[in-house]
């Protein structure tokens, strides 16, 4: 198995798949949804070995696969993973799977079209977490802009149109500041490997305009406060499965990013600059919560929610400089950027799984209004017992891996400041204020109108993927070690590496 390019086979197989799927064609949804399950299914089950053939033990790039691209340029088609990126790509190819479940039935207009976008992503986004040359790297990160761009703009809502265009500006516009800083990095490496960027020479300068242009590329895509706004359009427009993967896996681009690119390539910068990101990460988690707070829109409230999910990330990945310099020392700065990669993958699943229970109630509603439902565990319990869940967690319940993460970011702050964890730790308390009552106005209660009362519970597609999501957050909120173990030596590798300085 380890002598199979299998990075390159989980990244072009389901673009050829998803082109196969096209090929199908809408005048046959049946054949077109088969083929894109199975092409979901193949492609999960091939990431698996990329996690039980993992070496825990070495921060080194594995499953590496070269070859020359571009010559004259000195591109090259570099492929590697390493405790960051393998986490991710197995959370894309899951999820997934998901998707394609999740559209079976509802999705009854250009079936063929709709499934091959999603499988197509799903390509180019593990092609992101894998890519190790920044000319590829790009590539792949404008280029899963497309497929998402049409999931919108095709099956989206009355206003898909205007989410469309916003989100691809805002996203467009980010990354042509990390190009600038890529083709920068080539100008003195003469070469665009992102390694070869980790180690090479900048003055405090040169990394701080790098450093101001990466924050511009990937903060767009997290999103971080103020540049924030396209993604509650974007989920409120989206279909179900496109708000799914918005928050299951295009955010966590913007955290790989940093830890990719920002914090390896200028840390020095990055430490100069973390109160910047600490301070928007914070508004972030106590600002965006509140605004939650206040939404009417079940998609909207979890989209707000996402962006306060994502201050935490961030805020963990940066803390480690406001630590080297509170304690002299790195003790407890690991754990800070472990706990934001558990919190994107717990997000993830938790996000992706309470945008699913909001597009199960708008498909028998055909409305997204909290005020429109009320006394929805009368009619549906075993729906009711899933959203339930899926709400504690992302208010942070302990035995849900919406905890783990933001338990450990929470507790490296301490080591920073105890204002910075205090702050961050409201969202605890935001996370269930908002949680909580959009489930009391859902859920519980009174039977609220004919159209509640009229609700039939999830059939066996529908448990079935909400079951296993279920699964899952429960797993790893009591036993996490299997998440953490893989991404421990890759971690501690990276804080070495930015507690050296470079000038």
């Amino acid at each position: 198995m380890s002598e199979l390019p299998l990075l390159s086979l989980v990244i072009w197989g389901p673009i050829l798949i998803g082109l196969g799927v096209l090929f199908v064609g809408d005048e046959n949804p049946t054949g077109a949804r088969r083929l894109a399950l199975v092409g979901s299914a193949l492609t999960f089950v091939l990431s698996i070995p990329l996690y039980t053939a993992f070496d825990a033990s070495t921060a080194d790039m594995q499953f590496q696969e070269l070859l020359p691209w571009i010559s004259t340029f000195n591109v090259n088609y570099h492929l590697g993973i390493d405790g960051f990126s393998m986490p991710l790509i197995l959370l894309t190819s899951f999820m997934t799977v998901v998707v394609v479940i999740a559209g079976w039935e509802v999705i009854q207009t250009r079936v063929s079209q709709y499934m091959a976008a999603f499988l197509i992503m799903e390509g180019l986004m593990i092609g992101v977490f894998a890519a190790l040359d920044a000319v590829l790297f790009y590539v792949f990160f404008e280029g899963m802009l497309i497929p998402m761009f049409l999931i919108i703009g095709i099956w989206g809502g009355p206003r898909r149109v205007y989410a469309t265009i916003k989100f691809f500006l805002y996203t467009f516009m980010g990354s042509v500041f990390m190009l600038v800083a890529l083709l920068y990095l080539y100008s003195g490496a003469d070469s665009f490997s992102i390694l070869a960027y980790h180690d090479l020479p900048l003055t405090l300068r040169e990394q701080t305009l790098l450093f101001l242009a990466f924050l511009l590329g990937f903060a767009v895509k997290v999103p971080m406060w103020p540049v924030h706004t396209w993604l509650p359009d974007a989920h409120v427009e989206a279909p179900t499965g496109g708000s799914v993967i918005l928050a299951a896996i295009t955010l966590k681009i913007g955290g790989y990013g940093f830890v990719r690119f920002a914090l390896p390539i200028t840390p020095d910068a990055s430490a100069a600059l973390d109160w910047l990101v600490i301070s928007l990460s914070l508004i972030a988690v106590v600002y965006i919560g509140l605004v939650a707070l206040v939404q009417q829109d079940l998609k909207k409230l979890i989209a707000y929610s996402s962006i306060a999910h994502m201050g935490f990330v961030t805020l963990g990945f940066f803390v480690v400089f406001s630590i080297q310099r509170h304690t002299g020392g790195l003790q407890g700065a690991a754990m800070g950027i472990e706990g934001g990669m558990v919190q994107m993958i717990s997000h993830g699943f938790i996000s992706g799984a309470l945008f699913l229970c909001v597009g199960v109630l708008y498909d028998r509603m055909h409305t997204r209004e909290i005020k429109a439902y009320g006394g929805v565990v009368n009619t549906m319990p075993i729906f009711a017992a899933f959203m339930v869940l899926f709400a504690m967690a992302n208010a942070g319940l302990p035995g849900t891996s919406g905890f783990i993460g933001e338990f450990m970011v929470i507790l490296s702050s301490f080591k920073a400041s105890f204002w910075i964890a205090f702050l961050a730790a409201f969202t605890l308390i935001l996370g269930a204020a908002y949680s909580l009552w959009m489930v009391k106005r859902v859920v519980f209660g009174e039977v609220a109108n004919e159209g509640v009362a009229k609700l039939e519970d999830i059939n066996r597609r529908e448990f079935a993927m909400l079951g296993v999501l279920a699964i899952v957050v429960v797993l790893f909120g009591v036993w996490p070690d299997p998440l953490v173990s893989v991404m421990h030596t890759s971690v501690d590798n990276l804080v070495q590496h930015i507690s050296v300085s470079k000038l």
